[in-house]
């Protein structure tokens, strides 16, 4: 497909880039609303799931349809992906019950993974890799837009229009995109394949399911070393080694172990792995110190993080359009993570919203830089036969940590948050409460927990509520809180300065193998003995 005239490639992007935009869209405008919309479907006890079975869903979808697009082609399965999201997404805004909700946001999810893999890869079937950067940058760039738009849409649109409109407004950009896919993507020949390795799709599944689940429940739903914890952790091991042990004897595997023998594949993905785990970190953990520290609005707060995307934008297509002028990738990661670095360092020590927009623009800089390098590294090093598989396997190992990233940090926070809320309700404000009437000091002890701080209205109302001698002692026990959380937050920012730090040794590792110019691997188009090999034979 790379033979096709400019101006058809152009307008198959922007149809690709129409289908990245109704998936990324429909995922991020349902950020700030969703906690209003499960509350009136009556299902908080079921909110966890809401998240938890898009992810699932995605992730899988995402993995399988990889190895299944290199077999028939990518056009089929961007079909299908834009039709499962559309469906998925109009069923979801029929819901009248959680259970509904969730049944549908799985099907959303599945569409959602099909259309991320089948995207990024089409770009590997449409430029060469020396021209694929400055295209893979402006997918990243819709996704940095639509996480701009989304919250701020999403979040007036619940305030003026039915719930169900969240889900149905931006259907007629699904139709758009599946038409011009449909008419302008060509068909591409179908590969002559002996099987379909459904064992090794089902054992992938049920190594993924489980660690997912075991991660995303772990010190929330149940303990670290709970029995389902430590069930579920056991029951994917014992999955994966039974995965590894059928794809090395499978004759057309799902994901062909030799890939992880490719040194720029396996670094990549590890750095890909880490890289989310730090950013999931600072998106999640940085909205408890704009709420829960400096006690800003949900409102406001937005805007805070904001920053990041945009320049996360700029960033990305600017790093895509160098990369294919100079044929090179290492540098912008060289560059790109210790920014990232930066970034999240800012964020151990700020204590106030300059500190905070400053954190968000310096890492969302590093971010654009660096994210766009990983997966075009991994296309760059493999066959065009098995592209599908291996963008898959990097998109794989970015969902995997950010859900580790968020349950890791969520530990620390619990672990250090316990301690010091401890130390700060010893403080000589809060050993006066003893002294109060029981029933205003069980009102008061009530917010001793960091959750209480992101209800900035309930507070001003109880305060106002309290007699005048106690307010100053509920002031100063709130401040202690705050001083509490804000405390931890920095151990948790810490955590992850030390996780990207270990993200950059790993780039100092990374073999840069120059950008082809071509998709066809042949002696004209490998440059030295190295390339080749690692080409042809993943070392």
């Amino acid at each position: 497909m790379e033979h096709l005239s400019a101006k058809r490639k152009v307008s198959i992007m922007i149809a690709i880039m129409a289908a990245m935009f109704f998936a990324a869209i429909n995922q991020t405008i349902t950020s700030t609303a969703m906690p209003r919309i499960i509350a009136i479907l009556d299902g908080m006890d079921y909110y966890t799931w809401t998240i938890n079975i898009y992810l699932l869903t995605s992730t899988i979808a995402t993995v399988l349809v990889g190895k299944l697009s290199d077999m028939y082609g990518r056009k089929p399965f961007l079909l299908i992906g834009i039709l499962l999201f559309m469906l998925g997404a109009f069923l979801t805004g029929t819901s009248s019950d959680v259970y509904q909700f969730i049944l549908y946001r799985g099907i959303q999810g599945i569409g959602a993974g099909i259309i991320q893999s089948s995207a990024f890869t089409a770009v590997g079937d449409l430029f060469p890799p020396r021209e694929r950067g400055k295209w893979m940058g402006l997918l990243t760039a819709v996704f940095g837009f639509s996480s701009v738009l989304g919250p701020l849409l999403g979040g007036y649109l619940v305030d003026h229009l039915d719930w169900h409109w969240l889900f149905w407004i931006f259907l007629p950009v699904g139709i758009v995109a599946f038409v011009m896919i449909m008419m302008l993507f060509p068909k591409v020949q179908q590969k002559n394949v002996q099987s379909i390795d459904y064992l090794g799709s089902l054992f992938m599944t049920t190594t993924i399911v489980p660690l997912l689940l075991a991660f995303s429940w772990a010190g929330t739903e149940y303990e670290w070393a709970s029995f389902q914890i430590i069930g579920l952790l056991i029951a994917s091991l014992l999955s994966a080694c039974i995965f590894v042990f059928v794809e090395s004897k499978a004759k057309n595997p799902i994901l062909p172990l030799h890939l992880f023998k490719n040194n720029v594949v396996t670094i990549s993905n590890l750095i890909g792995f880490i890289m989310n785990f730090g950013m999931m970190g600072a998106m999640i953990y940085l909205s408890f110190f704009v709420q829960g520290v400096l006690g800003i609005s949900p409102t406001y707060a937005g805007y805070v993080t904001m920053p990041m995307s945009i320049v996360m934008v700029f960033a990305s297509a600017m790093t895509g359009q160098m990369m294919a002028k100079t044929g090179k990738y290492k540098r912008f990661a060289m560059i790109g993570v210790p920014i990232m670095i930066a970034g999240m360092a800012i964020m151990i020590f700020m204590d106030n919203v300059a500190m905070a927009v400053t954190s968000m623009i310096v890492f969302g800089i590093g971010l654009g830089l660096g994210m766009p390098v990983f997966s075009l590294a991994t296309q760059n090093a493999v066959s065009h036969e098995e592209l599908g598989v291996a963008t898959a396997s990097s998109q794989l190992f970015r969902n995997l940590g950010g859900t580790i990233g968020v349950a890791v940090m969520g530990t620390v926070m619990s672990n250090n948050l316990a301690t010091n809320l401890k130390e700060s309700m010893q403080s000589s404000s809060a050993a006066t409460l003893t002294s109060l009437d029981p029933k205003v000091t069980e009102q008061m002890v009530a917010f001793a927990n960091p959750q209480a701080l992101m209800n900035k209205p309930l507070l001003e109302k109880t305060q106002e509520s309290l007699p005048a001698d106690v307010q100053q002692i509920f002031i100063q026990m709130i401040d202690s809180i705050r001083d509490a959380l804000g405390q931890t937050l920095s151990t948790v920012f810490l955590t992850g300065t030390l996780v990207l730090v270990a993200a950059f040794i790993l780039v100092f590792f990374l073999k840069e193998i120059p950008l082809r110019t071509s998709n066809e691997v042949t002696e004209s188009t490998v440059r030295n003995d190295d390339e080749k090999k690692s080409l042809q034979f993943g070392n």
